[in-house]
């Protein structure tokens, strides 16, 4: 208590020093990134070189190499996906639609980032590429090309594997590409809703409905990343970007992130000096969460955490207080489909993105180059 009430005395944004070096002590270190949009510069950050599990925040990479699939045009906002019997056997969190049903591609990307689907995650990859299999190592190559050391992935959908692993600063640069070069799906990255008939599927982003500005992007969770999100905020002609890994529940992801946001705008945060690819990555093998998210010492740690950061908790102040309308995509499928070829997987040798062994810096915009996918 003595803690909390000295946090208490301290006011909202004092409150973010203190926390950084109380969890450093008290536990792994949740990290946490904050990056200006528009120069790259990186405004805060704490462990963001950390490797770490990605959870569903692996679903940004199963949209880029989507996206860039669609400009290279192997396939396109039409093109039927349907659910094979593999999708649909991928647990939860999913849509759960039968074998054969078949979904728009806009509708399945839809899916994928609101309702964070992991059957259409499945089923994406195989209209995409063939098979799983061939979209993963796509997933890896285009990791390769934008200079995500410390990345790896297995799946497209992000359920626990210990061999897929991201850092904080390699999940800025993925989502600053999506940004910069495939602005036009920004929309959904945005929407807080999916209605599939009388269903409405929420989004776990609580930004979008709470914090003036959100613009997206994703949430994650498994018990050994904890809960991970990317949000994107556009507000008072900045364009911020706050990543946090590692958190205990979802009020202390959002929370964590406008806490971040409205330091920045208030002046509290200011610039480290470095550029979001002058971050170093670590070696050494990711943080495991789970014993403090899902494993026996778990109800302390979330007290702990409670104790420390409880902004958002009942009788408490909150980052996210705007009241902001719900933005609906609504589903149709194209019911059961059959005899539907999907694309043939690519041959081995071929590239995924034109220049991929040597990435051209060009039109990179304004402040910092990233790698660009380049249409073939």
């Amino acid at each position: 208590m003595v803690l909390v009430n000295l946090l208490r005395r301290m006011g909202i944004f004092a409150v973010a020093f203190v926390l950084t070096a109380w969890v450093a002590v008290s536990a792994q270190a949740t990290p946490l990134l904050l990056v200006d949009m528009d120069t790259g510069a990186v405004l805060f950050e704490q462990d963001a070189g950390q490797s770490w599990h990605p959870a569903s925040l692996t679903k940004l990479m199963t949209a880029l190499v989507t996206f860039t699939a669609i400009a290279n045009g192997r396939v396109d906002l039409d093109t039927p996906v349907i659910i094979s019997e593999h999708a649909l056997d991928v647990p939860p969190s999913k849509v759960g639609f039968p074998v054969d049903t078949g979904v728009r591609m806009e509708d399945a990307l839809n899916l994928l980032i609101v309702k964070s689907a992991n059957d259409i995650a499945v089923a994406i990859a195989e209209t995409v590429s063939g098979s799983e299999a061939a979209f993963v190592n796509e997933m890896n190559e285009m990791a390769n090309v934008l200079g995500l050391t410390a990345t790896h992935y297995v799946n497209p959908h992000g359920l626990h594997d210990e061999r897929q692993v991201t850092s904080a600063r390699d999940l800025a640069i993925l989502s600053l590409a999506i940004q910069r070069y495939y602005g036009q799906y920004m929309h959904i990255f945005s929407t807080t809703e999916v209605q599939v008939g009388n269903a409405r599927l929420d989004s776990n982003n609580d930004l979008l409905t709470h914090f003036r500005g959100t613009t997206g992007m994703k949430t994650g969770y498994v018990c050994s990343s904890g809960l991970n999100m990317v949000a994107t905020v556009e507000r008072e002609g900045r364009r911020l970007m706050a990543v946090v890994l590692g958190a205990s529940s979802a009020r202390e992801r959002g929370e964590r992130a406008a806490q971040m946001i409205v330091g920045a705008l208030r002046g509290q945060i200011g610039n480290t000096g470095l550029n979001i690819t002058q971050i170093a990555n670590r070696p050494g093998s990711p943080v495991d969460m789970r014993p403090n998210i899902c494993g026996a010492g778990a109800r302390e740690y979330v007290d702990a955490l409670e104790a420390a950061f409880p902004y958002g908790m009942e009788g408490q102040p909150s980052f996210l207080t705007d009241e902001i309308a719900d933005r609906s995509y609504r589903v149709v499928t194209l019911g059961r489909i059959r005899d539907v070829p999907l694309p043939l997987p690519r041959p081995a040798n071929a590239p995924l993105l034109r220049g991929s062994a040597d990435p051209l810096m060009a039109d990179a915009g304004p402040g910092f180059p990233l790698p660009r996918p380049r249409p073939n």
